[in-house]
Protein backbone atom coordinates (compact mmCIF):
# COMPACT_ATOMS: atom_id res chain seq x y z
CA UNK A 1 0.00 0.00 0.00
CA UNK A 2 1.57 3.44 -1.29
CA UNK A 3 1.02 5.75 1.71
CA UNK A 4 0.43 9.63 0.20
CA UNK A 5 0.82 10.99 3.55
CA UNK A 6 3.48 11.01 5.99
CA UNK A 7 3.31 10.63 9.89
CA UNK A 8 4.59 14.06 10.19
CA UNK A 9 1.81 15.49 8.19
CA UNK A 10 -0.65 13.62 9.32
CA UNK A 11 0.32 14.71 12.39
CA UNK A 12 0.56 18.33 11.35
CA UNK A 13 -3.38 18.21 9.84
CA UNK A 14 -4.10 16.88 13.31
CA UNK A 15 -2.80 20.01 14.95
CA UNK A 16 -4.59 22.13 12.45
CA UNK A 17 -7.81 20.86 12.84
CA UNK A 18 -7.78 20.90 16.39
CA UNK A 19 -6.82 24.24 16.54
CA UNK A 20 -9.74 25.03 14.50
CA UNK A 21 -14.18 24.82 14.69
CA UNK A 22 -14.76 22.19 11.74
CA UNK A 23 -16.62 19.30 12.87
CA UNK A 24 -15.39 17.27 10.17
CA UNK A 25 -12.35 16.81 7.20
CA UNK A 26 -12.16 14.64 3.96
CA UNK A 27 -8.04 14.78 2.19
CA UNK A 28 -7.45 12.62 -0.50
CA UNK A 29 -3.38 12.65 -0.99
CA UNK A 30 -2.12 10.24 -3.88
CA UNK A 31 -4.31 7.34 -3.46
CA UNK A 32 -4.86 7.81 0.47
CA UNK A 33 -8.20 9.19 2.06
CA UNK A 34 -7.55 10.85 5.42
CA UNK A 35 -11.19 11.25 7.14
CA UNK A 36 -11.35 13.73 10.93
CA UNK A 37 -14.11 13.62 12.58
CA UNK A 38 -14.93 15.37 16.44
CA UNK A 39 -16.85 13.08 18.32
CA UNK A 40 -19.90 14.45 20.77
CA UNK A 41 -16.99 14.72 23.44
CA UNK A 42 -14.71 17.34 20.78
CA UNK A 43 -12.03 14.45 20.42
CA UNK A 44 -11.35 13.75 16.89
CA UNK A 45 -11.40 10.37 15.22
CA UNK A 46 -9.18 9.58 12.51
CA UNK A 47 -9.51 6.55 9.72
CA UNK A 48 -7.49 6.72 6.86
CA UNK A 49 -8.33 4.34 3.43
CA UNK A 50 -6.15 3.64 0.61
CA UNK A 51 -7.98 4.05 -2.88
CA UNK A 52 -7.52 2.08 -5.76
CA UNK A 53 -4.43 3.39 -7.52
CA UNK A 54 -4.49 4.50 -10.83
CA UNK A 55 -1.24 3.69 -13.00
CA UNK A 56 1.36 6.39 -12.66
CA UNK A 57 2.70 8.01 -16.27
CA UNK A 58 5.44 6.58 -17.45
CA UNK A 59 8.62 8.96 -17.17
CA UNK A 60 10.27 10.38 -20.20
CA UNK A 61 13.90 8.77 -20.26
CA UNK A 62 15.31 12.36 -21.31
CA UNK A 63 14.37 14.52 -17.93
CA UNK A 64 15.89 14.63 -14.63
CA UNK A 65 14.22 14.11 -11.56
CA UNK A 66 13.32 16.77 -9.80
CA UNK A 67 15.16 17.23 -6.61
CA UNK A 68 12.94 18.47 -3.28
CA UNK A 69 13.79 21.76 -1.82
CA UNK A 70 14.78 21.17 1.79
CA UNK A 71 12.50 22.32 4.54
CA UNK A 72 12.90 25.57 6.75
CA UNK A 73 14.10 24.35 9.86
CA UNK A 74 11.17 25.06 12.41
CA UNK A 75 13.19 26.67 14.74
CA UNK A 76 14.60 29.29 11.96
CA UNK A 77 11.17 29.74 11.15
CA UNK A 78 9.52 30.24 14.57
CA UNK A 79 12.33 32.30 16.48
CA UNK A 80 12.18 36.13 15.61
CA UNK A 81 14.95 38.68 16.69
CA UNK A 82 14.27 41.50 18.81
CA UNK A 83 15.65 45.10 18.95
CA UNK A 84 17.19 44.50 22.08
CA UNK A 85 19.37 41.40 20.10
CA UNK A 86 17.18 38.77 21.91
CA UNK A 87 15.92 35.76 20.15
CA UNK A 88 12.31 35.44 20.82
CA UNK A 89 11.18 31.48 20.73
CA UNK A 90 7.88 31.53 19.32
CA UNK A 91 5.17 28.70 18.96
CA UNK A 92 5.18 26.46 16.27
CA UNK A 93 0.97 25.59 16.67
CA UNK A 94 -1.65 25.88 19.31
CA UNK A 95 -1.38 23.60 22.08
CA UNK A 96 -1.09 23.17 25.38
CA UNK A 97 2.35 24.44 27.15
CA UNK A 98 4.50 22.38 29.46
CA UNK A 99 7.73 24.03 31.23
CA UNK A 100 8.88 19.83 32.41
CA UNK A 101 8.25 16.43 30.94
CA UNK A 102 5.92 15.16 33.62
CA UNK A 103 4.44 16.75 36.51
CA UNK A 104 6.81 15.59 38.64
CA UNK A 105 10.20 16.43 36.91
CA UNK A 106 11.90 19.83 37.15
CA UNK A 107 11.55 22.18 34.39
CA UNK A 108 13.31 22.16 31.27
CA UNK A 109 14.88 25.52 32.14
CA UNK A 110 14.42 28.34 34.32
CA UNK A 111 15.20 32.01 33.80
CA UNK A 112 18.66 32.78 33.72
CA UNK A 113 19.92 29.34 33.14
CA UNK A 114 21.98 29.13 29.82
CA UNK A 115 21.07 26.53 27.16
CA UNK A 116 22.86 25.14 24.17
CA UNK A 117 20.80 25.39 20.26
CA UNK A 118 18.66 22.63 20.54
CA UNK A 119 18.60 22.41 23.80
CA UNK A 120 14.73 21.30 25.13
CA UNK A 121 12.83 24.13 26.55
CA UNK A 122 9.32 23.01 26.76
CA UNK A 123 6.72 20.72 25.43
CA UNK A 124 3.62 21.47 23.54
CA UNK A 125 1.12 19.13 23.91
CA UNK A 126 -2.01 18.92 20.85
CA UNK A 127 -4.30 15.62 21.43
CA UNK A 128 -2.17 14.13 23.16
CA UNK A 129 0.68 14.44 20.84
CA UNK A 130 3.88 16.11 22.42
CA UNK A 131 6.20 18.37 20.13
CA UNK A 132 9.30 19.41 22.09
CA UNK A 133 10.64 22.82 21.67
CA UNK A 134 14.13 23.36 20.97
CA UNK A 135 16.49 26.77 21.67
CA UNK A 136 17.56 27.84 18.35
CA UNK A 137 20.66 29.89 19.73
CA UNK A 138 23.18 29.07 22.35
CA UNK A 139 22.96 31.59 25.26
CA UNK A 140 20.79 32.47 28.05
CA UNK A 141 17.23 32.88 29.05
CA UNK A 142 15.85 35.88 30.52
CA UNK A 143 11.71 35.33 30.14
CA UNK A 144 9.41 32.50 30.09
CA UNK A 145 6.43 34.46 29.00
CA UNK A 146 3.57 31.42 29.31
CA UNK A 147 2.72 29.49 32.65
CA UNK A 148 2.54 26.61 32.63
CA UNK A 149 -0.64 24.29 31.80
CA UNK A 150 -1.65 27.74 29.82
CA UNK A 151 -3.18 27.33 26.27
CA UNK A 152 -0.63 28.73 23.90
CA UNK A 153 -1.59 30.41 20.26
CA UNK A 154 0.16 30.00 16.98
CA UNK A 155 3.32 32.09 17.19
CA UNK A 156 2.79 33.35 20.70
CA UNK A 157 6.22 34.20 22.62
CA UNK A 158 6.99 31.30 24.61
CA UNK A 159 11.02 32.12 25.51
CA UNK A 160 13.26 35.20 25.21
CA UNK A 161 16.94 34.24 24.78
CA UNK A 162 20.07 36.39 24.96
CA UNK A 163 22.48 34.38 22.52
CA UNK A 164 25.84 34.22 23.80
CA UNK A 165 28.30 36.93 23.73
CA UNK A 166 25.49 39.88 23.69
Amino acid sequence: MAVGLSFKEVADILKIIDASECDEVVLEVEGTRLVVRRNRMGQAEVGALSLPETPAPKPVPSQAPKKAKPAKDTADALATKRDDGAVEVLAPMVGTFYRAPSPADPPFVEVGATVKAGQALCLIEVMKLFTTIEAPVAGRVIEIAPENGTLVEYRQRLFAIVPEGK
